[in-house]
């Protein structure tokens, strides 16, 4: 029997709080390794579906039911978690209301986007400055090869 090495489907949800002004988002600040700052999300459930997916892991880190409004990138690059190879793919919610860390967040933050922490764990610098280009100045990233 050949055994299968396979990259562990993953997503991350940027969550604006749209009863704020300037829609800011949350980030999470990991209890576990690697520590930093990161978008919420998480690893896919057998049987789950991606948005299902991102619907849970926004209640169990930020205490907030969400609403997704769109996919809106696929992350692959193998080297984007040192942990192991993930795919994230990578949703935009909105969410009202006050989050509050749990599960694997040791607290989080609410932020402009201009005002994000540096110390990003994964790729998350890179999906953040993706996202900026696009809410701001409506283009999509670039495929990357």
């Amino acid at each position: 029997m050949t055994n299968y090495r396979n990259p562990a489907p993953t997503v991350d949800i940027i969550i604006e709080l749209v009863d704020r002004p300037h829609r800011p988002i949350i980030l999470i600040e990991r209890k576990n390794e690697p520590f930093g700052w990161a978008i919420p999300g998480g690893f896919m459930d057998y049987g789950e579906s991606v948005e299902n997916t991102a619907i849970r892991e926004a209640l169990e880190e930020v205490s907030l039911n969400v609403t997704l409004i769109e996919q809106f990138y696929v992350y692959s690059n193998p080297q984007r978690d040192l942990r192991k190879h993930t795919i994230a793919i990578v949703f935009i919610a909105e969410a009202v209301g006050q989050p509050i860390a749990a599960d694997d967040a040791k607290n989080l933050g609410v932020f402009p986007t201009w005002e994000i922490p540096r110390n990003l764990c994964f790729d998350h610098d890179l999906i953040l400055e993706d996202y900026q280009r696009y809410r701001y100045h409506n283009l999509r990233p670039p495929i990357r090869l």
